[in-house]
């Protein structure tokens, strides 16, 4: 079998409709689309989400909470986490999205206290949880706000 030789199995491809080429090709006239319309007009149908005039679900439902523009969105990760790394580093943002640890930054970054460590590590980080805290310091490591 050669490219030159590939063609479709018999009777799988159809040929496309040739729609308003007169009377005889049966697709002539008004073109498949019936009498007058929205669906026979040019552009016509309806949007997305009509329900023919009832009111549409997207306006039926209540619409809920807001988004604060001045609020502080921070990546978060656990001190578990910080366990990935060698004694003695200085574990900054920057540092965790290269290992794979968090995708971005966001507005900082928040340190949570779940999980052990035990490892002595200087970390840098917008905040820090209480717990987060005694954690690092118990193990001889320091908490940084940056």
């Amino acid at each position: 079998m050669k490219l030159h030789e590939l063609h479709p199995a018999e009777g799988s491809t159809t040929a496309a409709k040739r729609l308003g080429r007169g009377v005889g090709s049966g697709l002539g006239k008004t073109a498949g689309k019936g009498h007058k319309g929205a669906k026979a007009r040019s552009g016509g149908g309806k949007r997305p989400g009509f329900e023919g005039g009832q009111m549409p679900l997207y306006r039926r439902v209540p619409k809920k909470g807001f988004t604060n523009i001045f609020g502080t969105d921070y990546e978060t990760i656990n001190v578990e986490a910080l366990e990935a790394f060698e004694d003695g580093t200085v574990v900054t943002a920057e540092l965790l999205i290269e290992a794979g640890i968090i995708h971005h930054s966001k507005d900082g970054l928040k340190v949570l206290g779940n999980g052990d460590l035990t490892k002595k590590l200087t970390v840098k980080a917008a905040k820090f949880t209480e717990s987060a805290k005694a954690k690092i310091e118990a193990v001889g490591g320091s908490a940084e706000v940056v």
